[in-house]
């Protein structure tokens, strides 16, 4: 299964070029069947750029997780824990193969959906 996420786009570019190996996430999909994501960055982009194998997912406390995380976040300490605020858990999606579109999708056009807030499950209907 697959899941689309909305990653801002200075952030979805940093993931194709190998500089944020971690993708965090204060809220994480509950289906455990999920092996694939679909990078959709956000505006002004609004496309799909790409997509990316999920090696494992880490949750813990911001502390934790940044400890754990910080030397491949593509990320400031200070966006991470601005991210996070007073939340008790936070999740790290470790991100293992990505794969760049050579010819970006459309939410619209190729997948048939609107722009998720956070996340999306998609299906073999939608890809």
């Amino acid at each position: 299964m697959k899941v689309l996420l909305s990653i801002k786009p200075e952030f979805a570019f940093k993931i194709f070029e190998g500089e944020k190996k971690f993708e965090f996430r204060k809220v994480i999909f509950k289906n455990l069947d999920v092996k694939t994501v679909l990078v959709y960055a956000s505006h002004p982009v609004q496309q799909v750029i790409g997509e990316f194998e999920i090696d494992h997912i880490l949750t813990s406390n911001p502390k934790d997780l940044w400890e754990r995380t910080k030397a491949h976040s593509g990320i400031t300490k200070e966006y991470f824990y601005e991210y996070f605020g007073e939340r008790e858990i936070g999740h790290a999606i470790k991100i293992k193969k990505v794969k760049k579109y050579i010819h970006p999708l459309s939410l619209k056009d190729d997948l048939k959906v609107s722009p998720p807030q956070s996340y999306m499950y998609l299906d073999n209907n939608n890809i």
